[in-house]
């Protein structure tokens, strides 16, 4: 069994993926298998934060009274340098076929992947 790297949801500032030895695919939800070949134990690795914005939504009315004070705030769909695609916040101006790099801020009370445009 490989070794498990502590990302984001731990508290760590690091986006992990997994990459399967058998066929090469690379996913973002960790499994204990390949969702594309089947294959056993894909390994962990540490994304860069770099991206491109596949998809861009402002939020605008709060999900829950925590999220509140955070209205408006945008959520991104952001395809990796590495080949996956995830989910996460974003600048507020950030549009579809911006390329955009990973920062690391407080939301809602947890530590969430923040993406901003490449300078």
């Amino acid at each position: 069994m490989s070794e498990k790297l502590a990302d984001w949801t731990k508290g760590v500032e690091v986006i992990v993926y997994q990459h399967c030895a058998g066929c090469g695919a690379r996913q973002y939800f960790r499994r204990s298998f390949c969702a594309a070949c089947g294959a056993p134990d894909p390994q962990d690795r540490r994304a860069s934060g770099e991206g491109t914005v596949y998809a861009t939504s402002l939020v605008c009315r709060a999900a829950t009274p925590e999220t509140k004070a955070h209205v408006p705030y945008n959520m991104l769909l952001v395809d990796t340098a590495e080949g996956f695609r995830m989910m996460a916040h974003g600048d507020n101006d950030l549009a579809i076929g911006d390329r955009v790099t990973a920062s690391y801020r407080q939301f809602a009370g947890r530590l969430v992947p923040y993406f901003e445009r490449v300078k």
